[in-house]
C-alpha cells in the first residue's frame, strides 16, 4: 500500500516552497541512485530530464552538490575526444541529454563538452526524414514525428546555434516545430495529437491523415516545454518567433479547458476525462503546469492563467507521499508509452519516483518557484 501524508507531513506540505519540493525530489533520487546508475544504463533522455531539472534546482539556489552530481553523470559518458558512450544517434531521445554539456563547458571551459557538442549537434543536420522534412522519431519508426521529439532535439539545437555562433539551427528546429503543429493539431479541440506518419503506413496511422488516434497527455506536455526551452535562445526577431508563439499560447488556453475541476490535474487521454477507465496523470500535469507559468513569467500569456497553473501545483502536492525513510514518493506516472489506440494508453502501468516523470515534477516546482518569487 502506498504511504499516504501524516497530519505533521500535510502541514509541512502547504509550508514547503516549490525550490523545497524540487530540492525533495533530487535528495530522493541521489539517495537512491550513484549518478552513474541512474537508469537505463546508456546516455537518454530519462536521465537528461531529470538532470535538466537538478540543474535548474542549481541554478536557483546554489547548491552545488546538485551540479556535481549532475557532472558526474556526463563525465560517466562523455571521453577526453567528446566521443560519447552509449548513446543511440539514430534516436532523438538520446541526443536531448546533451544540453547539459553547456553549463558545464560554461562554467569549467573544459573542451570536451564542447566536442561532444560538435559530435552530437551536427547529426541533426543528416537526420532522416519524412517527404517533407519532418525528424523520424527513431530508425525503427520511419517517417514517424512524435510531439517528444521535439523536446530531444529542439532545445539543445537553438542553443548550440547561439552559443556557437551557427544561426542555421535556429531554421532546422523551428522548421519542426512548424511543420509538427501543421500536421497534429485538432481543430476542433485545439490539442495535438501524439503524432503523424506522412506515410501512413504506421499500424496506428489513421489512413487518411496520418495521425495517432489520440491527445496523449504527456507527449502534448513536452511540446510547449521544448518550445519555450527554444525560446530563450532563440533570437526575437526570428521569422518563425511569432507563429510558434501563437502556437503556444493558443495551445496553453486550450488544455486549460480540460483540467479536472476537482483535482486541479489533467488525464492520461487529455480530452476523455468523462470516461470511468480514464485517469489523471502526474507527469503531463506537472509539464502542463511548467509550461503554463513559464509562458506568463516570459510574457506569452496572460497571468490569468497562474490560477490554473497554482492549480495542476496543488493538485500534484496533494498526490505525493513519503516513505518510511522520509523519501518523497511521486506516483501516477505513466510508464514510457510509444503511440497506440486509447486502450493502449490507459492500460500502460504507472510508477513511482521514475526518471522522467521525478524531472517533470522538478522542472514545475523550479518554473512555480520563480511565480512566487
Amino acid at each position: 500500500m502506498q504511504p499516504k501524508l501524516s497530519e505533521t507531513d500535510a502541514s509541512t506540505q502547504q509550508n514547503r516552497s516549490p525550490i523545497e519540493w524540487a530540492e525533495k525530489a533530487c535528495e530522493t533520487l541521489m539517495a537512491k541512485f550513484e549518478p552513474e546508475e541512474l537508469p537505463p544504463e546508456r546516455f537518454h533522455y530519462h536521465q537528461g530530464v531529470f538532470l535538466s531539472g537538478m540543474t535548474k534546482c542549481w541554478q536557483q539556489t546554489g547548491i552545488d552538490r546538485y551540479y556535481d552530481y549532475m557532472k558526474r553523470w556526463v563525465d560517466s559518458h562523455v571521453q577526453a575526444d567528446g566521443m560519447i558512450e552509449k548513446c543511440m544517434t539514430d534516436e532523438v531521445d538520446d541526443i536531448q541529454p546533451g544540453v547539459l554539456l553547456f553549463p558545464l563547458y560554461e562554467r569549467t571551459g573544459d573542451e570536451r563538452y564542447k566536442k561532444a557538442l560538435y559530435r552530437l549537434v551536427p547529426l541533426l543536420k543528416e537526420w532522416k526524414t519524412n517527404p517533407s522534412g519532418g525528424f523520424w522519431h527513431k530508425e525503427h519508426y520511419p517517417n514517424q514525428m512524435w510531439l517528444d521529439g521535439l523536446y530531444m532535439a529542439g532545445p539543445i539545437a537553438v542553443q548550440f546555434g547561439k552559443t556557437f555562433d551557427e544561426p542555421e539551427y535556429f531554421d532546422l528546429m523551428t522548421y519542426q516545430a512548424l511543420l509538427m503543429a501543421k500536421h497534429t493539431k485538432d481543430p476542433v479541440t485545439g490539442l495535438l495529437y501524439h503524432g503523424w506518419d506522412e506515410t501512413k503506413e504506421a499500424q496506428w496511422a489513421d489512413p487518411a491523415t496520418g495521425l495517432a488516434p489520440e491527445f496523449w497527455g504527456r507527449a502534448i506536455g513536452w511540446y510547449p516545454v521544448a518550445l519555450l526551452e527554444m525560446f530563450e535562445h532563440l533570437p526575437e526577431d526570428h521569422k518563425d518567433k511569432q507563429a510558434l508563439t501563437d502556437i503556444v499560447r493558443d495551445l496553453l488556453i486550450s488544455l486549460a479547458n480540460y483540467q479536472d475541476e476537482a483535482t486541479g490535474l489533467w488525464y492520461q487521454i487529455v480530452d476523455k476525462g468523462d470516461r470511468p477507465d480514464n485517469w489523471l496523470e502526474n507527469s503531463c500535469t506537472s509539464l502542463f503546469v511548467h509550461a503554463i507559468a513559464k509562458a506568463v513569467r516570459l510574457g506569452y500569456l496572460d497571468t490569468a492563467y497562474m490560477a490554473h497553473a497554482w492549480k495542476g501545483y496543488q493538485g500534484v502536492l496533494d498526490t505525493l507521499a513519503f516513505d518510511e525513510q522520509d523519501r518523497l514518493v511521486i506516483s501516477r506516472i505513466c510508464i514510457g508509452t510509444g503511440i497506440g489506440d486509447y486502450d493502449h494508453y490507459i492500460a500502460r502501468p504507472t510508477s513511482e519516483n521514475d526518471l522522467h516523470g521525478a524531472g517533470a515534477f522538478i522542472l514545475m516546482c523550479a518554473e512555480m518557484n520563480l511565480a512566487k518569487s
